[in-house]
C-alpha cells in the first residue's frame, strides 16, 4: 500500500508539472483601407484629396475615343506624391453585355496594358475590367467568361507569356464570384449596385464600393479595401497636391 501510495504521489507531481495547454494565436488582423474612385482628373479637386486621408484613388484606363479622362502619367504622379495609392480599372462600353467576347477581351487587354506602360504603372500590381451591368447566368457563364480569357491571353502577349499585370474585375457578386472560382481573376471589385444579382452572397472581395463619401464636395464613389489590392505608386514622384 505504501508502494502504491508514493507510486500515486509521482504520477500526481508529474501531471502537475505538465505544461499547460497551448493557447491558439490570434489571426493577424486585416488591413483595411479607404479610398474613391472619381471619372475626372485627380489633381481637378487636388485641395480637398490634400486633407482627405485616403489611402487610395481609383481612376480608369479609357478608349482613346472617350470623352472621359484617362489616368494619365502626370495625375499619377501627382497622387503617389502626395501619398496615396492608385488602382486601375479599364472601362470601355462595359454596361453593354453585346460588347463582351473573347475578341473584345483581347483588343482591351492590350489597349489596357499600353496606358499601363505609358504611365510607369509598375508590374505585378492589378488592373480591374469593368462589367457595369446586372450580368445574367448566361452572360456569366458565355461572353463574360470568354471576354476574360480573351484578358487573359491579351496580357499574356503584351507581357511575352509573363503578364505584367495581375487582373481584377469589377462588377456585381455573381460576376466576381464566378470569375474568381474559375481562377479568371485575383482581385475582385464589388460593386455597390445592392440590387444586382449576389450582391448579399459575395464576400470574397478585395474592394467593396460604397456610397459617396458626404465630406467630399465633388462626384466620388467611397470605397474600402482589405489586404492587398493590386493598388500601386508611381516611382520618382516630383509634384504635390
Amino acid at each position: 500500500m505504501k508502494h502504491l501510495g508514493l507510486l500515486a504521489v509521482v504520477a500526481l507531481a508529474a501531471c502537475s508539472s505538465a505544461p499547460p495547454p497551448p493557447v491558439a494565436a490570434k489571426p493577424p488582423a486585416v488591413q483595411l483601407s479607404e479610398g474613391i474612385d472619381l471619372p475626372t482628373d485627380a489633381r481637378d479637386i487636388s485641395n480637398e484629396l490634400k486633407g482627405s486621408h485616403l489611402d487610395f484613388v481609383a481612376r480608369y484606363y479609357r478608349d482613346p475615343a472617350s470623352h472621359w479622362p484617362t489616368l494619365s502619367a502626370e495625375e499619377a504622379r501627382t497622387v503617389s506624391a502626395a501619398g496615396m495609392k492608385l488602382v486601375a480599372l479599364w472601362e470601355s462600353h462595359s454596361h453593354k453585355p453585346a460588347y463582351f467576347s473573347y475578341a473584345a477581351g483581347y483588343a482591351d487587354a492590350l489597349a489596357a496594358y499600353r496606358q499601363a506602360r505609358a504611365i510607369g504603372q509598375p508590374a505585378g500590381s492589378a488592373i480591374y475590367f469593368a462589367v457595369d451591368y446586372n450580368a445574367p447566368p448566361w452572360d456569366v457563364m458565355g461572353p463574360i467568361d470568354q471576354y476574360f480569357r480573351g484578358i487573359a491571353a491579351g496580357s499574356a502577349a503584351a507581357g511575352g507569356q509573363a503578364p505584367a499585370y495581375r487582373v481584377g474585375v469589377y462588377g456585381s457578386g455573381a460576376v466576381c464570384d464566378y470569375l474568381k472560382q474559375a481562377r479568371l481573376v485575383r482581385y475582385a471589385w464589388l460593386s455597390n449596385s445592392s440590387a444586382w444579382a449576389g450582391y448579399d452572397k459575395f464576400a470574397d472581395w478585395n474592394i467593396r464600393q460604397h456610397d459617396a463619401f458626404p465630406f467630399l464636395s465633388f462626384s466620388q464613389d467611397a470605397n474600402e479595401a482589405r489586404g492587398e489590392y493590386g493598388a500601386f505608386q508611381i516611382a520618382n514622384t516630383y509634384s504635390s497636391l
